[in-house]
């Protein structure tokens, strides 16, 4: 028997904005495929009409192409599997609910929502904890097992509302193997019979989705651990339809936990400790309120991907944790994804961006530098120079815009000097020797760093002088801050005629006595 070949699918309902965890499981979807040479699916589950957010299927999209994740069959691209959205397929899914209802599998139920409240109430108060309509309750409810036959015919004659829902056994070991967390067994008591068909003439999620499989051949279901106690009815839906044969293999991820690692990470804790859990930035079409995304914290798409890999899976037989997308196509494997939930830490999703920003070529950071500055109406230096600034504070800097933040000095004046280095080293004495080191630094010909070092460090020696004499306050007449580059490094970018004005203004700024 030949191996089947792979085909997965990530399926989004368009409810809302694109969390990470869903990005991370599109993630291993796509991981996986190319792994196997495989097929990587988008399928959009818009079964539920009444929880449709407009804009959110593109926001999806958008999300992933920007992580780097390409699909091979889905909306826009289509494919041979088409359509791609399950409101585009509502004329396949009847004749399944048909088949079932044939086979004795499913039944039709004509409850009003009156009626299965004062049935919940009824079995609450018998002491039932957690009343649900299920191989007991249906016994005592309007459906097509109770009523007589030619009444159920009269009620679907006359067009009366109704569900079709699944006759789950009663009392039958449900038992499927998880790739992730081995053989997991439900017993079919603890299980209600879901609604597999809506009286709008929609099917659920639940016979859409094991549909869909089924006719897009999916081999694998890779899925967050939420789908978990929905895996049961799924393994019975192929069974009950005769596609145990072709039934995927399960995977059901960890959940990525709140930093503190107590339960699942939500809008609300992003909001709450101040970090984003959005790819990108979202507005609400409903209320108008905004959240931000990592795009526009300033992360690189490379390693927010890199990051949210590593909640939840690792190689395992190697310390590295910087990868590209190449590099995790290759190593990627089902067994080496975690059960435990992984806790998301912002700080380490920062620290992965730093270390892929201090890699970057300097001209890379300069073109995005450079956008900063022409929205701000900031006149750009030319590409040598922006390049020699972003080379200068890279390996100090998280996100592309702290390059502005920490270095504005070097495009703009400055805006404040830090008093506890001028209060301590500034006087008559410092003064006269700043102007002696201004006339040793005018007489240069060359003004790249290594002249500007030899010229300071010659001076400070001929002067009998410590590095402290003479360093730190030129920092300050230069920088304004105390931290940053070298000092040789920032007289070097600004130039020989910057340098002096700098060294002139601050005398002005700060007499002595």
């Amino acid at each position: 028997m030949t191996e089947r070949p792979v085909r997965v699918r990530y399926a989004p309902s368009p409810t809302g904005p694109q969390h990470l965890g869903g990005v991370r499981t599109a993630l291993y979807n796509y991981l996986f495929a190319r792994k196997h040479k495989g097929t990587f699916i988008i399928r959009i589950e818009d079964t539920d009409q009444t929880r449709f957010v407009p804009g959110a299927e593109a926001y999806m999209l958008d999300a992933l192409n920007w992580c780097g994740i390409t699909y091979d069959e889905g909306p826009v691209k289509g494919g041979a599997y088409g359509p791609y959205k399950q409101s585009e397929r509502k004329s396949m899914y009847r004749q399944y609910a048909d088949q079932l209802l044939e086979s004795g599998h499913a039944y039709y139920a004509f409850d009003t929502a009156e009626e299965l409240d004062a049935m919940r109430e009824r079995f609450k108060a018998s002491g039932m904890a957690a009343a649900a309509y299920n191989a007991v309750t249906r016994e005592y409810m309007k459906n097509s097992l109770v009523l007589p036959q030619d009444e159920v015919k009269a009620r679907l004659e006359q067009g009366e509302p109704y569900v079709i829902r699944i006759k789950m056994p009663r009392k039958d070991e449900i038992k499927f193997h998880d790739l992730i967390r081995g053989w997991v067994t439900f017993n079919s008591s603890q299980l209600d019979d879901k609604v597999l068909f809506k009286s709008d003439g929609m099917p659920t999620y639940h016979l859409a989705n094991v549909v869909d499989d089924y006719l897009m051949n999916i081999s694998h279901v890779i899925r967050g651990e939420e789908w978990l106690p929905s895996a049961p009815l799924h393994v019975t839906l192929y069974k009950f339809l005769g596609w145990e044969s072709v039934m995927p293999q399960f995977a059901h991820l960890p959940l990525i936990l709140r930093p503190d690692g107590n339960g699942k990470l939500s809008k609300r804790d992003g909001d709450r400790l101040g970090f984003p859990v959005f790819p990108l930035n979202w507005k609400d079409p409903n209320t108008g309120e905004l959240s931000t995304g990592f795009r526009e914290r300033g992360f690189f798409p490379e390693p927010f991907t890199n990051m949210i890999a590593l909640l939840g899976w690792h190689p395992g037989h190697m310390q590295q944790e910087i990868f590209t997308l190449d590099e995790m196509v290759q190593l990627f494997s089902i067994e080496h994804v975690g059960k435990s939930g992984a806790r998301f830490d912002y700080e380490k999703a920062k620290w992965f961006n730093q270390e892929y920003l201090k890699k970057l070529d300097a001209s890379v950071l300069a073109e995005a530098l450079k956008h900063i500055l022409e929205q701000k109406n900031i006149e750009v230096p030319n590409a040598e120079i922006l390049g020699a600034i972003c080379l200068s504070l890279k390996e100090r800097c998280t996100f592309v815009h702290e390059l502005y933040e920490q270095g504005y000095y070097f495009f703009e004046a400055i805006r404040d000097y830090d008093d506890s280095i001028v209060s301590k080293k500034w006087n008559a004495i410092a003064k006269e020797r700043f102007n002696l080191l201004a006339d040793t630094l005018a007489t240069l010909e060359a003004f790249d760093i290594k002249s500007i070092e030899t010229a300071i460090l010659q001076f400070i020696s001929s002067n009998q002088l410590q590095n402290g004499d003479v360093l730190p306050l030129l920092r300050i007449m230069l920088s304004g801050t105390k931290n940053g580059p070298a000092v040789y490094d920032i007289a070097s970018i600004l130039g020989k005629d910057k340098t002096l004005e700098r060294m002139r203004i601050f005398q002005q700024k700060f007499p002595t006595a």
